[in-house]
């Protein structure tokens, strides 16, 4: 499969062969694309613009589906920690 590179635009063929690790350089074309990234990130020239919402800025459905995840993660504990037992 041909892939682009993120950082330099260079094409080149990336091959994935199920249960293998993949390529130390992944997602760049290679190990120098991949510390040229990280040196961005490091020297702040990478940041994410847009501030996480708090929960008071949530819309009201967000909050729901927000409750609901909660609400689901502590029965799953309360159940594991039953079949522990």
């Amino acid at each position: 499969m041909q892939l682009k590179c993120s950082l330099c635009g260079k094409n080149y063929e990336f091959v994935y062969i199920k249960d293998e690790p993949l390529p130390a350089h992944f997602p760049f074309c290679s190990k120098r694309c991949k510390l040229i990234d990280l040196g961005k990130w490091l020297n702040e020239e990478y940041r994410i613009s847009t501030p996480l919402p708090d929960s008071e800025e949530l819309t009201k459905l967000e909050q729901d589906t927000f409750s609901e995840i909660q609400e689901e993660t502590l029965l799953k504990l309360i159940k594991s920690e039953k079949d522990t037992e």
